[in-house]
């Protein structure tokens, strides 16, 4: 798809979901075919003319100025994620610039495989394209069967839509999906020359039904901090809080799993944690057999 059809596309389905109501707008009970705004409608907030606004939609960001694309994204009532994905789709739209085609960063640094070692949670890093590329030893018995030292990196996205044991590990798959989806529709504004992130998003939009119709909907979602319920082979299932922290000068995400005091969940990660030393032998044979 087009950075045009993008933004074409991701305008549209903003404007679908704010209601005259929600703008303040009067309605004077006329009779709608659709619930969201009109283009026109649109335009009157964000202070431009109904044929500036329509050709805004249409795809054509090149050159829109950045005190436009704010009162448009007020008017569309957009959060910091949309809005940051509408400036990126802005940028996008003037076309690659020099340095603009960039991967998805592939290797950790020894410093930060130390530093997920030295966490009593389970903890993994992933980059952009949710390639899972190091991990500690709790999460590894954690995410027992799925993640293994020596298959590493495993993308996270791929094992949700095309992997069958995701719904038996992620309980609550279908919420875990619609965020790694948005995920990756924001990392696709952000780089929208970077090939191999392309060819995941093609080679899921083909293969995965549910990922297709979740990637048509053109949502987007900062990954920060999330509650997670997980199934594990050892502990049964187990109530979590995922928390995401930036690593910017590698274009990585270490994400780490905690548990509140005295729960369950807690209890639950000491024997793993427990098991883990206790097998770690085992464990490295179990996952190099995998």
């Amino acid at each position: 798809m087009s950075i045009k059809d993008d933004v074409r596309e991701f305008l549209t389905s903003r404007r679908a979901k704010v209601t005259p109501e929600q703008a303040g707008l009067p309605t004077f009970g006329d009779k709608r075919r659709v619930t969201g705004l009109r283009r026109e409608e649109v335009a009157l907030l964000a202070g431009v003319s109904a044929d500036y606004y329509t050709r805004l939609e249409r795809g054509n960001l090149s050159g829109v100025s950045e005190q436009v694309l704010e009162a448009l994204a007020r008017a569309l009532r957009l959060d910091d994620a949309e809005r940051s994905h509408l400036l990126d789709l802005a940028r996008a739209s003037t076309g690659p610039v020099r340095g603009s085609r960039r991967t998805a960063v592939s290797k950790v640094r020894p410093g930060v495989q130390l530093i997920l070692d030295s966490l009593t949670t389970p903890a993994y890093v992933r980059n952009a394209r949710t390639d899972i590329l190091a991990a500690n030893d709790l999460a590894f018995a954690l995410y027992d069967g799925i993640l293994a030292r020596d298959h590493l990196p495993l993308n996270l996205a791929r094992f949700l839509f095309l992997d069958q044991r995701a719904p038996a590990f992620f309980l609550d798959w279908e919420t875990v999906a619609d965020d790694s989806v948005a995920a990756l529709r924001a990392e696709a504004g952000r780089s929208p020359h970077d090939r191999s992130l392309s060819d995941l998003v093609g080679e899921l939009a083909t293969r995965s039904d549910e990922f297709r119709t979740r990637w048509a909907h053109h949502n987007v979602k900062y990954h920060r901090t999330a509650a997670k319920r997980l199934h594990n082979s050892l502990v049964g299932d187990i109530d979590l809080t995922g928390e995401a922290m930036e690593l910017p000068g590698d274009g990585l995400v270490i994400i780490t799993y905690t548990a509140q005091p005295d729960s369950p969940a807690t209890q639950a990660l000491r024997f793993l944690a427990s098991w883990a030393t206790q097998h770690a032998d085992d464990l490295a044979r179990h996952q190099s057999e995998l």
